[in-house]
């Protein structure tokens, strides 16, 4: 991964310039933008272990057909949504503005602060926590990861979580799977060849 690659990202008004945008409802504004110091990693498939198809876009856009399929009769009407999602093919869509709050969080704490949703970015992988991640989808999180600590400075190193880290014993993605020290290496070389 190359410095060059990350010059390909750029965030105007809270929104990068190539994803896919699907607009989600579910976002509330942030009440202070320069207060965004926290990302969390996530993990998502509909139905679980299936990838591809319209679901995950469809669930955080409030539109998802109960009926498609059995388990989405426990999850349709959630009010959910993430920042973003980087399928398994290192595609992203886009769902909320980074200026404003995604409701992918849930109750959740960072440093004895409360609603993580309030300061933080979520970021989906299409995957489970079993199975890896593939090599598209860690370049695309690397790449997006650089670009958001250059635009929102307050998200350090140390800031950059799973969802199991801020509502441990409810949430366990993105799990076993996710390699944190490929991904911190990889985020670290980007960052020495930019300099």
């Amino acid at each position: 991964m190359t410095s060059d690659a990350n010059n390909l990202f750029e965030i105007n008004n809270g929104w990068l310039n190539f994803a896919e945008q699907q607009k989600s409802p579910h976002f509330t504004p942030r009440e202070d933008v320069t207060d965004i110091s926290l990302l969390v990693v996530h993990n998502i498939s509909l139905p679980p272990g299936q990838f591809g198809g319209p679901y995950i876009t469809d669930l955080f856009l409030g539109r998802l057909d109960g009926d498609a399929d059995p388990y989405f009769q426990e999850i349709y009407q959630l009010r959910v949504s993430a920042h973003c999602l980087i399928r398994r093919d290192g595609s992203i869509v886009q769902y909320v503005s980074f200026n404003d709050k995604a409701w992918h969080a849930g109750v959740s704490s960072f440093e004895q602060r409360e609603k993580c949703n309030d300061f933080s970015i979520g970021i989906e992988l299409e995957g489970t926590d079993e199975l890896p991640y593939t090599r598209e989808q860690y370049q695309q999180l690397v790449c997006l990861v650089a670009k958001l600590q250059e635009t929102y400075p307050l998200i350090s190193h140390n800031n950059l979580v799973g969802h199991c880290d801020i509502a441990p014993g409810r949430k366990t993605d993105p799990g076993p799977a996710f390699d944190w020290d490929y991904f911190r290496n990889c985020l670290q070389s980007m960052k020495e060849s930019s300099q």
